[in-house]
């Protein structure tokens, strides 16, 4: 996945946070995909869910912040989104740390990254721009 500028919304920290999401996603998802050694992409499980279980809640806790700051009147409902992408994460992690490395399991994981980004940074994320542009805030 390639990070746009028209995915912007607008506020510096969000956007460099979404911008790095998508570089640690994509890196993530190529790993998998690719014929690196077994290691590497063990190394690649780690380094995504550790970062994906702390990055997140930060990015989820400045995003709505702003979202507050703002009046966003959809703050409930991304809330909820985030949390089930929070309560998502935590789960691929336990069945992981159970389990050691299962190749559908990841690649399952992958593509609910995927999904979640362009689901959630290119539409649900621009609402929130929308409604900042419209309010003039």
């Amino acid at each position: 996945m390639i990070w746009k500028e028209k995915y912007k919304i607008g506020v510096p920290l969000i956007d460099a946070q979404h911008e790095e999401l998508f570089a640690r996603v994509t890196n993530f998802v190529e790993t998998l995909r690719s014929d690196k050694e077994w290691d590497e992409k063990v190394n690649s499980v780690n380094d995504t869910l550790g970062f994906m279980k702390d990055y997140v809640v930060t990015h989820f806790r400045d995003e709505e912040a702003y979202q507050e700051e703002i009046g966003y009147p959809g703050l409930e409902e991304h809330r909820k989104t985030h949390q089930d992408m929070v309560s998502y994460v935590g789960s691929i992690s336990e069945q992981y740390e159970q389990n050691g490395f299962k190749e559908i399991t990841m690649q399952q994981f992958a593509g609910k990254l995927v999904t979640w980004l362009v689901n959630h940074v290119v539409a649900d994320d621009q609402k929130i721009a929308d409604y900042a542009n419209q309010e003039g805030k």
